[in-house]
């Protein structure tokens, strides 16, 4: 079963990703990435992770997200092969963020 949820989690993942750069015309957006989806166990939620290039652009760019969330669903719907579309929430990924943080404290201890 897990296969299948993450055969559906990388569908849904390139899916909202090409949605999102070929059909959403929001000068607003800026760069997004989509690094990880999560699906619910019955498919009815997907948890969408999604980081942007620059910080100045998480407010905005999380808020163009959450009002094109039904486009985004709608466009979703026509490529699953699904009998339902999951509901998406937009989740700021903040990996990239610890990521160079730890990498920080690791070269400050090693100049020490």
């Amino acid at each position: 079963m897990a296969n299948k949820e993450e055969r559906i989690a990388g569908i849904i993942r390139k899916s909202i990703s090409e949605i999102i750069t070929m059909e959403l015309k929001n000068p607003h957006l800026g760069f997004v990435t989509i690094p990880e989806v999560k699906v619910s166990k019955d498919f009815s939620y997907a948890k969408v992770y999604v980081s942007f290039m620059f910080e100045e652009q998480i407010e905005e760019g999380m808020k163009v997200l959450e009002k094109s969330k039904g486009f985004i669903r709608s466009g979703l719907a026509k490529r699953l092969d699904t009998r339902r579309c999951p509901e998406l929430v937009f989740v700021l990924d903040e990996s990239f963020k610890r990521e160079a943080r730890i990498t920080e404290l690791l070269n400050k201890d090693k100049e020490k």
